[in-house]
């Protein structure tokens, strides 16, 4: 399951990052989302949502959200 279908507000362990796009890992790497960390969808907004990684929040948009395994 990745991140477009998670319940907000429930705190998931990142299991993958499911993309080809290097430059995209690299993105979500500097974010702090890797595998085994917990992430939680704080809301969902059009376009994209906003999580929560290591006591900081990020909107990411819906290709963001799609890489993100959990």
């Amino acid at each position: 399951m990745n991140l477009t279908n998670a319940v907000v507000g429930q705190e998931y362990l990142i299991r993958d990052i499911n993309t080809d796009d290097e430059e995209m890992k690299a993105f979500l790497f500097s974010l702090g989302c890797y595998s085994g960390e917990p992430i939680t969808v704080v809301s969902r907004r059009r376009g994209g949502c906003v999580v929560s990684i290591k006591d900081a929040r990020y909107n990411i948009d819906m290709q963001l959200a799609e890489a993100i395994v959990v």
